[in-house]
């Protein structure tokens, strides 16, 4: 007898209308139609020729298709005798050792990193990512820098507004004097700007538009990512906020900037009191199986979450907001996609939280 084994790596996403098969090896994923789902089951139970004995010839021709795609894309292999059982499954435990893994701050001073500096090594921080709302000089920028140059932080992203005095010499300054930026995001950029060279330690982009924060929360395919500790952390966890601070340019701490709930203020609080307020970590564990059209989503363990934007913001929620993020077009049941600004059931909901005229693509 002849077994088909998926790989190890290989994650199969069931959705209301056809599935998402993830290597989480190569970091891709693709789709295929519902009806491989329930042949991937089959196999996982039965011998390949008891399988075929079950169906009449045109259905043995489309299983034979569709297992010929799964060796063709090492979805799997085949084995004699079942052998394979000596062969654990992929283990889908997330550990994050960090009290916190990412912080996302709105500021106009750069000088408040200072204030929050021993919270992020207290607290394990990885990642760093920054709004400025003022222009930073190449000099800010390698002043941010240096702040965490002994920092545990992996990581720092900043956004800032677009300077005319950035220039090729200011960049090469920036890739000669930083560490930890990996990314910089110039935004409100009148025009086409020049790239930065690949050897640079950090990726340059300019964006023609005013990048609102209030832009944040979108969900579409480019913005997918089929990365094992991602995926992983989306099957355990909430895949925006699971361990995440947020602070608004006001200095209040959230979960994230753009959610009403404060629990503190840098002012008065400091990240490891927040931490510990009651109900800071309500959302950690609402995963997207948990959450109204995404559990029946085939993209929901490579998408992300928005609990700061959500269809069901009209109603008074004395519990989780578990409804489904208000800038995601795509309807699972039609395997569709459309403009989530242009849905004439969201046209209330888009003025409560005036987002009227923000970037939506």
């Amino acid at each position: 007898m002849k077994y088909f084994n998926l790989f190890s790596n290989i994650l199969i996403t069931k959705g209301a209308g056809r599935i998402l098969i993830s290597d989480l090896q190569r970091n891709v994923s693709e789709l295929y139609p519902l009806e491989l789902y329930e042949i991937t089951e089959d196999l996982k139970k039965y011998s390949i020729e008891n399988m075929m004995n079950d169906y009449d010839e045109d259905s043995k021709n489309i299983i034979q298709e569709y297992l010929d795609i799964l060796l063709e894309k090492e979805y799997g292999f085949i084995t004699e005798n079942d052998w394979n059982k000596n062969f654990p499954p992929l283990s889908h435990e997330y550990h994050e050792p960090s009290l916190i893994a990412d912080i996302f701050m709105e500021m106009d001073d750069i000088s408040l990193l200072e204030k929050i500096k021993p919270s992020i090594e207290n607290l394990g921080v990885k990642h760093l990512t920054i709004y400025s709302t003022k222009t930073l000089s190449a000099q800010d920028i390698i002043n941010i820098d240096k702040t965490f140059e002994t920092s545990v932080l992996s990581g720092i992203e900043i956004f800032s507004p677009f300077k005319r005095e950035i220039d090729q010499t200011s960049i090469k300054l920036l890739h000669n004097h930083t560490s930890r930026i990996y990314n910089i995001i110039f935004y409100n950029c009148p025009a086409p700007h020049f790239k930065a060279k690949d050897e640079y330690r950090f990726t340059l982009h300019y964006i023609e538009e005013d990048l609102k924060i209030s832009s944040c929360g979108k969900v579409d395919l480019k913005y997918f990512n089929t990365n094992l500790p991602k995926v992983l952390e989306a099957i355990n966890h909430n895949s925006c906020l699971h361990k995440k601070i947020g602070i608004d340019k006001a200095g209040n701490i959230k979960n994230c900037p753009l959610m009403k709930e404060s629990f503190g203020n840098m002012e008065n609080s400091t990240l490891e009191e927040v931490i510990e307020q009651p109900g800071f970590k309500k959302y950690w564990s609402v995963t997207k199986d948990l959450i109204e059209t995404c559990k029946d989503c085939e993209f929901r363990y490579v998408c992300t979450d928005c609990r700061a934007y959500t269809e069901d913001a009209l109603k008074k929620k004395q519990s989780l907001d578990t409804s489904k993020p208000l800038k995601c077009g795509y309807n699972p049941y039609i395997c569709k996609w459309e403009d989530w600004a242009a849905n004439p059931l969201k046209t209330e909901i888009i003025h409560l939280y005036d987002l009227t005229g923000i970037q939506i693509t």
